[in-house]
């Protein structure tokens, strides 16, 4: 059998699919089975063992929509693993005998189109007005949501974990950078900024932690953030270490040998998760109780943490604590 398993979106989002793609691979021991990711997440699959190819989506229109005319005939079964209509297409023009996805309760469009694009489709509760007005029902995680379309296709062995192989170099780069194990990571991203947070309280948080938890301080970031990493320095003393522009997993590496890990709602939750760090995210305020439960921290100890809804002197105290909290409980 031959299988192709297609998620374009997010790195994050492809590393939560890794439980399914090691499900697909246990279950369907025999099959040949590639992967379609973006050339942004293609990444994340570099080396793992559970698929035989990894495909990337040309860039070019023209080119992609040749590779997409390619696809046709190609599989016994495509899974459309991401709730995109993107995906859904990719996996249609596959014309496939099974041909499976998963859609959003709400979208009711995009349940129409299911029909026509998959064989089999199971459907999403995951829905932010729902989630809000409903807290009493849960919302699964996004981990758990993929993992069905492994029971859809007819699998019957589930690897529920994370998977992000890194290689002994990537480690040994990392203790290079980063001779001292047992920091705290804090992953620095542009959501540190905005709605709810401010440059100066994340430089408050970090001060605080070394402060009152005794633990020192390294920041990660990408390399779009040098300009603003540039402005933290001033902020902080010379302890705090700052690491960026490393590859995904010289990152994930770097990460692995801190003693937990504190971001905002980005990749780095799922990258620290992998690596099995305990990890503590501030989500957004808006949608925290969908964000909170779909894309928490999976397998490992987490906090979650909701963002103000202003940047109020005391609303910022306020969040600051509930981070150093949420660490006090993962550590």
């Amino acid at each position: 059998m031959k299988l192709l398993l297609v998620r374009t979106d997010r790195i994050g989002d492809l590393i939560l699919s890794t439980p399914a793609i090691a499900s697909f691979r246990r279950s369907f021991p025999d099959a040949r089975i590639d992967a379609l990711c973006s050339p942004y997440n293609a990444v994340v699959l570099e080396g793992n063992p559970d698929v035989d190819c990894v495909l990337t989506l040309p860039r070019d229109e023209r080119k992609r929509r040749v590779f997409t005319r390619s696809l046709a005939g190609a599989y016994d079964m495509a899974v459309a693993l991401a709730p995109i209509s993107r995906d859904h297409r990719l996996a249609a023009a596959t014309h496939a005998n099974v041909r499976i996805g998963y859609v959003y309760r709400r979208r009711l469009l995009a349940r129409l189109g299911a029909a026509y694009f998959f064989t089999r489709f199971a459907v999403s509760e995951a829905d932010p007005g729902d989630a809000e007005r409903h807290p009493e029902h849960p919302i699964r995680h996004e981990v758990l949501q993929v993992l069905e379309l492994v029971l859809l296709a007819g699998g019957t062995v589930i690897h529920p974990h994370l998977v992000l192989p890194i290689t002994p170099q990537d480690r040994d780069y990392a203790a290079q950078l980063l001779p001292d194990s047992g920091r705290v990571g804090v992953h620095f991203a542009p959501r540190w900024l905005s709605d709810g947070s401010t440059r100066q309280s994340f430089a408050a948080l970090v001060d605080a932690i070394r402060r009152q938890l005794g633990k020192e301080v390294v920041v990660t970031h990408g390399r779009e953030a040098g300009s603003e990493v540039e402005r933290l320095r001033t902020l902080l003393p010379r302890e705090v270490r700052f690491i960026g522009g490393l590859s995904l997993r010289q990152w994930a590496a770097v990460l692995e040998r801190c003693a937990a890990v504190v971001t905002v709602d980005t990749g780095a939750t799922h990258v620290a998760a992998a690596m099995g760090r305990p990890t503590v995210v501030v989500f957004e305020h808006r949608y925290f109780r969908l964000n909170s439960q779909e894309w928490s921290p999976w397998g490992v100890p987490g906090a979650v943490v909701r963002k103000p809804a202003d940047v109020h002197a005391g609303s910022l105290a306020r969040l600051r604590e509930e981070v150093l909290e949420g660490l006090e409980r993962v550590l």
